[in-house]
């Protein structure tokens, strides 16, 4: 369990959570809304933490007994809720784990904080009986709902909690966080911001996958080398980007930057603005013997094979036509 001081990004959140903590002013119902692994459990965490620590001050004292249990996740008033099934949260789940449990009182706390995480799975009948507790709580009950997509919820669910909406995080931000943390060089680091979207999470995992490192390498040796590879070369490759099809989309995501790279160059002879650096001849010259119309056709070509793809029209054909576009545009 971290406290505010380890998180990235999302500052408005962190300041109403700490503001509302040490004024005593909390409400019984939160929704935390954003992306998959963009920080959602580590501030619902972190607030829970802070509520419950004994200094009562505006940040987890780190150092008493309750949040000695929270880091260790043995804090008896912060409570998990779980699910069996995989893709619902069941009307059985919220009533014995949060419906039968709010009339007993906090063990050791000030509050009793129930975490529920994917609460878009709620099913309308979860939700409603969830609504009951919401509707008329105890005095130390806190609800935190974690979720990717609070337009799933009861209208009555939403006007009865205070939506806090995580938004993409400073790119800086992660970066240095990417260089100081996972240990990767600047260039690398840039890739996966770029890939992430401001999503810190995805950051963190695209920097320690080596799957990614390899996507990417296989990515970055077609389009450097595509002006020069005869018929076999090119249906050999479409082959090994077969071996990609559960990261297809990644694989068209790091052509699509390659070539605004070679368009961002083209344009403005300036590296700085540029994801892939370290390829810096490579782009600059595609950028030398390629027109803007072809660079724009190329990134019309990506766009169209990622949505072919989500069509489920054959891969093979897909990567075929798009390499055979790429190498025309840039011949």
């Amino acid at each position: 369990m971290a406290d505010f001081s380890k998180i990235i990004g999302h500052e408005k959140i962190i300041e109403h959570m700490k503001k509302v903590a040490k004024a005593k002013k909390v409400s019984h119902a939160y929704i935390l809304n954003g992306e998959d692994r963009s920080g959602k459990m580590m501030l619902a965490e972190a607030f829970a933490q802070t509520l419950q620590c004994e200094q009562g001050g505006e940040e987890p004292c780190m150092q008493c007994h309750s949040c000695k249990q929270a880091i260790s996740h043995n804090q008896p008033d912060i409570i998990y809720v779980e699910h069996e099934k995989p893709n619902t949260i069941t009307v059985e789940d919220i009533r014995v784990q949060i419906n039968n449990d709010v009339a007993v009182r906090p063990y050791s706390s000030r509050y009793k904080i129930y975490i529920v995480d994917e609460a878009e799975k709620m099913n309308v009948q979860a939700q409603n009986a969830l609504l009951k507790t919401i509707e008329e709580p105890p005095e130390y009950i806190i609800i935190l709902l974690l979720t990717t997509n609070a337009e799933l919820f009861l209208p009555t669910i939403l006007s009865r909690c205070v939506t806090l909406n995580l938004h993409p995080v400073s790119e800086q931000l992660i970066k240095t966080y990417l260089m100081e943390n996972c240990e990767i060089p600047d260039y690398q680091a840039d890739v996966c911001v770029a890939f992430a979207q401001g999503n810190v999470g995805k950051a963190i995992d695209l920097a320690r996958s080596t799957e990614f490192n390899e996507l990417k390498s296989q990515v970055i040796s077609v389009l450097k080398n595509i002006e020069q590879m005869q018929e076999f070369e090119l249906l050999d490759a479409i082959k090994r980007i077969r071996e990609y099809n559960l990261e297809i989309r990644d694989y068209f995501d790091l052509m699509m930057i390659w070539y605004r790279d070679v368009l961002l160059y083209k344009a403005t002879a300036d590296v700085n603005g540029l994801i892939f650096k370290d390829e810096i001849y490579a782009i600059k010259d595609q950028a030398s013997r390629a027109g803007y119309e072809q660079l724009n056709e190329i990134l019309e070509a990506v766009k169209n094979a990622q949505a072919r793809v989500t069509a489920n029209v054959n891969l093979d054909l897909v990567v075929e036509l798009l390499l055979w576009t790429i190498k025309r545009n840039l011949g």
